[in-house]
């Protein structure tokens, strides 16, 4: 099963963001999805290549955001698809079935729709406001998530589905008891002078009621 707590990497530059994952999975985080937006295709793969080198030292999962063809290249774990990105039917042609593709979700719709394409997980969201991502669908807090989980129980549907948008430390015991799988955070790990405490306290919380 999929690791519960996923980093969304940040940094306006290569350097920033290397900095930021290094840091990171130093730290204890074990899934790397990495977002470089609005970038060269030259910094892109630059990039793509030393965070492929990090998570296999690190033993992490490598989650490429929304480019396909540079997940191909690279040889990541996997890709991240936004709703406005390449289908999931197309993704899963270029990179095999023994890669992951996640995809972003605000609906039940949604998912009901990546279900027939074969997708391996959800990122269901934004919990709340957030300054991360630029075009922000609808709100969905925690009254929304419980929402759509309760129907994929009635659909008798167990997938992986993680909150994303806003989430705080403070959010995880209230969403694990709606159903979901784990969480994907970006500002708050990236901010903190105290990765290491902060991914352990993430982690006990996201993992308290697992049985090993």
């Amino acid at each position: 099963m999929y690791h519960k707590l996923q980093y969304i990497s940040q940094g306006n530059t290569i350097e920033k963001q290397l900095y930021n994952i290094h840091d990171a999975l130093d730290s204890g985080c074990d899934w790397i999805q990495m977002r470089f937006k609005n970038q060269s295709a030259r910094n892109c793969f630059a990039l793509a290549e030393a965070v492929k080198f990090l998570c296999e030292e690190y033993l992490a999962n490598f989650i490429v955001n929304d480019n396909v063809y540079l997940a191909q290249q690279i040889a990541a774990d996997g890709v991240h698809l936004g709703l406005l990105d390449t289908k999931i039917e197309e993704a899963r042609a270029i990179l095999g079935n023994t890669k992951i593709i996640g995809a972003t979700a605000n609906t039940f719709e949604d998912i009901q729709n990546h279900i027939k394409n074969g997708f391996d997980y959800i990122g269901l969201g934004p919990l709340r406001f957030t300054t991360t991502k630029e075009k922000l669908s609808p709100i969905l807090g925690f009254e929304g998530y419980h929402a759509i989980l309760q129907k994929l129980k009635e659909n008798h549907l167990d997938i992986p589905v993680y909150a994303i948008g806003g989430v705080t430390s403070e959010d995880i015991d209230q969403l694990m008891e709606i159903g979901l799988h784990g969480i994907a955070v970006s500002g708050i790990l990236t901010k903190t002078d105290q990765k290491e405490k902060l991914i352990q306290q993430l982690n006990e919380k996201l993992y308290a009621n697992v049985v090993i």
